[in-house]
């Protein structure tokens, strides 16, 4: 699920053709096209047209409410002790053997979006432990502990 993208920097006196996502261009005049693949989430316009329906928003839970997260390494609960504020317990992974009282960022693609607050299956969870952030794996699963 990778978009193509073209930027331009100018060179000095450069002329070529290039390719990108099966389209050609003659680049002139001073300039040279790059091409580098990025994932689509991560493109502003994909993101914010996003359904979002595949995870929860830990503000709507109700307090000290579970999840079993399972990433692509590891099994986490998180217990919600104010969804609103994204502070939580977070036990699992190998940074967390007991439950640990963290701030949960949100989900990213490993980039510079975040959706705040939101755990997505597909993207990595951020959680914040004494000013130190820990990025997990990809979710690959949601649950609630009951």
């Amino acid at each position: 699920m990778a978009a193509a993208w073209v930027c331009c920097a100018n060179l000095r006196n450069t002329s070529r053709t290039v390719q990108a996502s099966n389209q050609v261009w003659d680049v002139k005049d001073d300039t040279v096209a790059t091409t580098s693949s990025v994932p689509a989430g991560a493109n502003l316009d994909n993101w914010s047209r996003q359904e979002w329906d595949n995870g929860v928003q830990i503000e709507q839970m109700e307090e000290l409410e579970s999840l079993a997260v399972q990433t692509q390494n590891s099994l986490y609960e998180i217990v919600i002790l104010s969804g609103h504020s994204g502070e939580v317990l977070v036990r699992g992974g190998q940074f967390f053997p007991t439950l640990t009282a963290a701030h949960f960022a949100g989900s990213t693609l490993g980039g510079s979006f975040l959706k705040i607050r939101g755990i997505y299956v597909g993207l990595r969870m951020e959680i914040n432990v004494d000013r130190q952030r820990f990025v997990t794996t990809p979710v690959e699963s949601i649950g609630t502990v009951r």
